[in-house]
């Protein structure tokens, strides 16, 4: 009962129970993570003496955190099926993270706009969940930082900083990222639209 009532504080409280059972079922692992810049969670497959373990970010918001973790758990099963014999995030993942998301869809956890998102990615699921644009945008709608703007909303030429403190300038948009040049060193770093900035003067 202490596990769910520990997840239950990141992700909806009707979700927990089922996660939890799946940590007992897999007996793996779950680590409730610091925030990291590269990635939302983590699957790592036993080695050794050790068995499975997923870690996800602690500052997701609710529906992150749990799509998120079904993300790892659908890895954790797709592992134990084909071990390293199938791509990442190949056909295998994407029908095992469809079959492990239908419980929370069955059950309604998520609002209304979030269910379409992910049951449109379910039907079409071209990337992965965390890289798929129409379904991170949806879920970045719930977050909290009010006082941060996604890179995709501000014009072009604009300057903004990132967490580090480093100032940039938005450049065009190739393919999917945005090529920006930093003001500190005059290096190009390509950015997600969905990278979160802080605005610290306008384009125009």
């Amino acid at each position: 009962m202490e596990k769910v009532n520990v997840l239950a504080q990141y992700m909806p409280p009707e979700a927990a129970p089922v996660i939890a059972k799946w940590i007992d079922y897999f007996q793996c692992e779950f680590k409730i993570s610091k925030s990291r810049a590269t990635k939302l969670g983590d699957y790592r497959h036993p080695f050794k003496q050790l068995g499975h373990k997923i870690s996800v970010n602690n500052n997701l918001n609710t529906y992150a955190f749990l799509v998120t973790t079904v993300h790892e758990f659908a890895h954790l099963l797709t592992w134990n099926d084909h071990r390293n014999k199938v791509k990442p995030h190949g056909e295998e993942w994407k029908v095992n993270f469809k079959r492990m998301m239908k419980p929370f869809l069955e059950k309604q956890v998520f609002p209304a706009d979030l269910e379409l998102a992910i049951t449109s990615y379910l039907n079409n699921p071209s990337a992965s969940s965390c890289t798929d644009l129409k379904l991170s945008r949806a879920l970045k709608r719930y977050d909290m930082l009010a006082d941060h703007t996604r890179l995709e909303e501000i014009p072009r030429h604009s300057v903004f900083s990132i967490k580090d403190g480093r100032r940039f300038k938005k450049g065009e948009q190739l393919r999917k990222r945005f090529r920006c040049e930093c003001l500190d060193n005059g290096n190009i770093y390509l950015f997600s639209p969905l990278a979160e900035v802080l605005v610290l003067s306008t384009g125009t």
